[in-house]
């Protein structure tokens, strides 16, 4: 008996009601007594009871160490999480149908902006549309080109432009107005935001 004639229970002295979860025997394999280490001392964390056995803890710890171990070498050899849900390809018409999508919205979102102003008398009223297109593969099904975008900025003639969102033609009361620009200027990041810029208004005979 300890100094000071108290004793503390120990983990196999508990019987009574309020003892200390007993080790579960479902856990099978070469690491089922440290699993039911965890258990038991996850269940009652508070009150689990410390062995005063020296050699007692020490088995415990050991056993704790080598369960995480075992863990450690599992998560090692498992296959890379990219390897194992690697992302389906699509085929050409769902690039498609996705591409539609944000096409639909880019031209509504661009014809929403060109309204009527005085700058727009000479066409050089300025327009500029922000969005989101998470796939790369999908922004260049969109854009016409050969795979997904490889630069961060390029210029598209008007004519291109519109060959790839539709006619950008908006109406006011008694005229129309149209892109002016002779260029489109096309930003695209790898996070997914892409920009379309450029100058909108009346038509002059300059630009027939």
């Amino acid at each position: 008996m300890p100094a000071g004639g108290t004793t503390r229970k120990r983990k196999s002295d508990a019987t009574d009601g309020a003892a200390a979860p007993k080790k579960a025997r479902s856990s099978t394999g070469a690491h089922a007594d440290a699993v039911a280490l965890v258990d038991a001392i996850l269940a009652d964390r508070e009150n689990y009871p410390v062995d005063e056995d020296e050699d007692a803890i020490r088995a415990d710890l050991v056993r704790l160490a080598e369960y995480a171990r075992a863990l450690e070498q599992m998560v090692a050899s498992a296959p890379p999480a990219a390897a194992a849900a690697a992302p389906k390809v699509k085929s050409k018409e769902e690039l498609e149908a996705e591409a539609e999508k944000v096409r639909n919205a880019a031209l509504k979102g661009i014809l929403k902006q060109m309204t009527w102003k005085p700058s727009c008398k000479t066409g050089g009223a300025k327009w500029s549309y922000d969005g989101i297109c998470s796939d790369p593969a999908v922004f260049g099904a969109m854009m016409n080109l050969d795979g997904p975008p490889k630069f961060k900025m390029k210029k598209f003639s008007k004519e291109e432009f519109e060959d790839c969102i539709g006619d950008c033609t908006a109406s006011v009361r008694y005229d129309n107005l149209y892109i002016t620009s002779k260029d489109v200027t096309v930003r695209w990041s790898e996070t997914g935001e892409f920009k379309f810029s450029g100058s909108y208004g009346k038509l002059n005979l300059k630009d027939f």
